[in-house]
């Protein structure tokens, strides 16, 4: 189970709590700047924060950084980009093949220049290098907003594949219909205070 714990940052977000179990999609849903994405940086101990987030019982806080980013991946909207060419970003390219058909990309991407790639390339190769680490959780910040249908459906599947493994998944999305068919649980963020909701309704 991931477990989100009073997290708070004074002044961007209000104690937060949260639990989402193995193989469970729990979606938050909010308007742009009610501080979703302070939300999932705070999980990823990327800006200071205060409270406590665990996996499995295992506490964020009693283990280095890096060690609980691979075992609890972070992949925001968009993602940063620091060397030539993509493969050069991966940590483990070997585990990568599957999931880059999966997202509807060839492994021929690996070799490609960042400069000459979409917006909607790279947010698929950037959840690609987060899930060749292979870890057990996942917190997404509008994963597919950049991409069209056939590609995000790839990504939904794939997704899906991911839920019956056994991964955990914190999808942050301002997508509704995306919302009811991925999320099991669901959050609205306002104005910094984390609130539970009923399943989007549709439109």
């Amino acid at each position: 189970m991931l477990e989100v714990r009073q997290l708070a940052r004074p002044g961007l977000l209000h104690p937060a709590t949260l639990s989402i179990s193995a193989g469970e999609c729990g979606v938050v849903m909010g308007q742009s700047g009610a501080g979703k994405s302070v939300l999932a940086r705070a999980i990823a101990d990327l800006d200071p924060n205060e409270g406590d987030v665990l996996w499995q019982g295992q506490s964020r806080n009693a283990m280095p950084a890096p060690q609980w980013r691979r075992l609890v991946a972070y992949v925001p909207a968009e993602s940063g980009w620091w060397a030539q060419r993509v493969g050069e970003h991966f940590v483990h390219p070997d585990n990568a093949d599957d999931l880059l058909t999966a997202v509807g990309l060839t492994t021929e991407a690996m070799n490609w220049s960042i400069s000459r790639t979409s917006s909607g390339e790279r947010q698929r190769l950037a959840l690609v290098r987060a899930l060749a680490m292979q870890p057990q959780a996942l917190v997404l910040d509008e994963p597919t907003s950049a991409l069209d249908a056939s590609s995000r459906q790839k990504v939904e599947a794939l997704l899906q594949r991911l839920l019956g493994e056994g991964v955990a998944i914190l999808l942050i999305t301002h997508d509704a219909a995306q919302a009811r068919r991925l999320g099991s649980r669901f959050w609205r963020m306002e104005q910094g205070r984390l609130e539970p909701e009923q399943m989007p309704p549709e439109l």
